[in-house]
């Protein structure tokens, strides 16, 4: 059996195509399992980290607001579907699953073109333009959340599924990993980070958090930067003058994400889907800061399902402060039962069976 595996950009895209990927290969050892992406994406370095082939194509997505860079998409886009059909013809695939971001349009569609068994996933709340346009030449289409139906005209072809996380996020304890990271059981652990890519916004307001929690007692704080802002972050700790103690731990990316995530008791984050899902199938209490820089808005509604179930506290962009979200922090860490409530309502709204679910409705 051949499969190829088609999504990228940011790691939202990506590790859910790990994940379907992982769950084939351990069913079907013999299977042979390609993926497509964009030598700009962050699929470059992840697929091959996590032992997977890539071939990459050139395609970008559209510019809403200089709509006349929209003439090198187009260029761009019939350049990548003739890549595609290329690549399909050699590797002859079984099947195609696209898991978001612009790569997935010109694959899926060749795919389609060619006979072949196509599917796609979406992570939002709100679907994504490259989704919506595909749905008519798939046979599948997976949703994570049941309020995404609206958006597609085909409902028998719809499948809400959840959001397919890495195993490694489901079998990870909180004692195993403070042990191994060698936090207290008495700890209360926060954890910050902006994305895969990182956050300026949240960046600069941690800063100030970060001076306040900055040798509290019984306190780590874990903030990751993302590699685009470490070097920024660190040099205006040391333009104020200001000397971490050792329970401030700033950190540019961790590939151990699981360890972190499940060794937390507040994570503060973006809200993008596959942080959302693997917040909630950790059962973590959280401080969800939406980007409103993303098509429909749609951070903001992955946050509200959470938020609405009482796992989640919202504070979007806009009223982001320093105060507030120090404010904010500080009433949760006081309040161990409100923490606790918020845990238990994280971990019903969790769904581990994702893959699963996927994998069921797959022709393998």
């Amino acid at each position: 059996m051949k499969v190829i595996m088609t999504g990228g950009g940011t790691g939202g895209h990506i590790y859910p195509a790990i994940a379907i990927a992982d769950k084939i290969q351990r069913k079907h050892p013999e299977a042979e399992i390609l993926f497509i992406g964009t030598e700009r994406g962050m699929e470059k370095d992840l697929v091959p980290k996590n032992g997977y082939e890539i071939r990459f194509i050139t395609v970008s997505g559209l510019n809403r607001k200089k709509l006349w860079k929209n003439l090198k998409t187009a260029i761009n886009l019939a350049k990548g579907y003739r890549q595609a059909n290329r690549i399909i013809e050699e590797f002859k695939p079984d099947l195609v699953i696209g898991t978001g971001g612009y790569v997935c349009a010109p694959v899926v569609r060749a795919a389609h073109k060619k006979g072949i068994r196509t599917y796609i996933h979406e992570q939002n709340a709100y679907p994504g333009v490259t989704n919506k346009l595909l749905e008519k030449y798939v046979d599948k289409v997976f949703i994570s959340f049941p309020g995404s139906k609206k958006y597609f005209r085909d409902q028998d072809k719809l499948i809400v599924t959840g959001n397919p996380i890495r195993n490694s996020f489901l079998v990870c304890g909180m004692s195993n990993s403070r042990q191994k990271m060698r936090i207290k059981a008495t700890e209360f652990v926060i954890l910050c980070f902006g994305g895969s890519l990182g956050s300026e916004k949240i960046n600069s307001t941690m800063v100030h958090v970060i001076e306040a929690v900055n040798g509290m007692p019984d306190t780590k704080l874990f903030f990751i930067t993302g590699k685009y802002y470490y070097q920024k972050i660190c040099d205006t700790f040391k333009e104020a003058k200001i000397i971490l103690n050792e329970n401030i731990n700033v950190l540019e990316y961790v590939d151990n994400m699981h360890e972190y995530l499940s060794a937390s008791d507040l994570v503060i984050s973006r809200a993008g889907a596959l942080t959302i899902s693997e917040i909630t199938a950790c059962g973590k209490a959280s401080i969800l800061i939406p980007s409103p820089n993303v098509t429909g808005n749609h951070q903001y509604y992955n946050a509200k399902v959470v938020a609405d179930e009482g796992g989640a506290i919202i504070i979007e962009e806009k009223d982001l402060s320093d105060e507030k979200l120090l404010g904010t922090i500080l009433r949760l860490k006081n309040n161990k039962e409100a923490v606790n409530k918020m845990s238990e309502a994280s971990m019903k709204i969790g769904r581990i069976d994702a893959v699963d679910v996927i994998y069921e409705h797959l022709p393998v």
